[in-house]
């Protein structure tokens, strides 16, 4: 429950407390004093670090890339942070861990500031030792009254379509237009060099032609390689086109000089073991291969 009396704020439940007397008053009491305090500004939110604790305050948004409330028990702060608040958050690398201490979690609304409570690091990613972005479990879910005031709702839009199913079991070029087409929006025409089309499956012909204007097509996870990337393995016999996106397994075709066949097999290897079939051949294999990128890939 919100507490909208501002003197009823604790370090664990909600409460709904004056911009100007939680960010004059409050913040120093949760951070142990105003005149030791650090203040800094991490995607889009103000991070305030103390003797006795840190508050977070983001913005009541529903923007991927700036700090916020990401999911009823779930805060990012994405980076670049300075190093106080890396090592604050992670733990200092001289010994002087100060991790432990409450971090603290509110957002702005207007006038108002709602207090959110404590939270916990969950889980880290650092470039060069600096923290890229830092997901924080709040130690209570908010209930979905709350989570709209923070992270507001988008209104509605208009979805993809689901008319691409009718296809998959007939007309599959139709059904990976169809969907690659609706999911990803066009992002302009891009030039790029072009293998002899005779060499190429349908297949990935048609997807080449569709990341001509939307690039994303070709996987966000794992990736589709570009048409100059492609390559055969290292006995020749095999067309590299797909790879995961650490380098530990690929996907390829049996390359002849012969014309390609309509709609090939696709082989599955890891590292150096021998090459499994898919059970889908490639068209049904590039249809998989786009649902899959396309749940990986999306905001939320």
């Amino acid at each position: 429950m919100v507490v909208e009396d501002d003197t009823g704020m604790t370090d664990q439940g909600p409460a709904v407390i004056p911009a100007l007397s939680f960010d004059g008053e409050r913040v120093s009491v949760l951070v142990g004093g105003s005149v030791t305090a650090r203040r800094f500004t991490v995607g889009g939110a103000g991070v305030v670090i103390g003797p006795a604790g840190m508050v977070i305050i983001t913005e009541a948004s529903d923007a991927p890339a700036r700090s916020g409330v990401w999911s009823a028990e779930e805060v990012r702060l994405i980076g670049p942070a300075p190093a106080p608040v890396t090592e604050r958050l992670m733990g200092s690398p001289w010994g002087v861990d100060e991790s432990s201490l409450p971090i603290h979690i509110a957002v702005r609304l207007g006038e108002e500031v709602l207090y959110l409570g404590t939270a916990q690091v969950s889980q880290a990613g650092t470039s060069d030792g600096v923290l890229t972005d830092c997901k924080l479990r709040l130690e209570a879910p908010l209930s979905r009254e709350l989570l709209n005031r923070v992270r507001p709702p988008l209104p509605p839009v208009d979805l993809p379509g689901l008319g691409w199913l009718r296809h998959v079991n007939g007309d599959r070029a139709a059904a990976l237009e169809q969907f690659v087409t609706g999911w990803y929006p066009a992002a302009g025409a891009t030039e790029s060099p072009s293998c002899s089309p005779s060499r190429l499956p349908g297949g990935l012909r048609q997807l080449y032609r569709l990341a001509q204007q939307r690039p994303g097509a070709l996987g966000t996870q794992n990736s589709i390689l570009p048409e100059p990337d492609l390559h055969t393995d290292h006995l020749g016999e095999m067309l590299v086109f797909g790879v995961e996106n650490q380098g530990g397994f690929f996907w390829s075709l049996l390359w002849t000089l012969d014309g390609p066949e309509a709609d090939p097999t696709v082989w599955f290897r890891e590292f150096d073991e021998e090459p499994i079939a898919e059970q889908e051949p490639l068209s049904g294999f590039l249809i998989q291969f786009s649902l899959f990128e396309a749940s990986m890939g999306a905001d939320y």
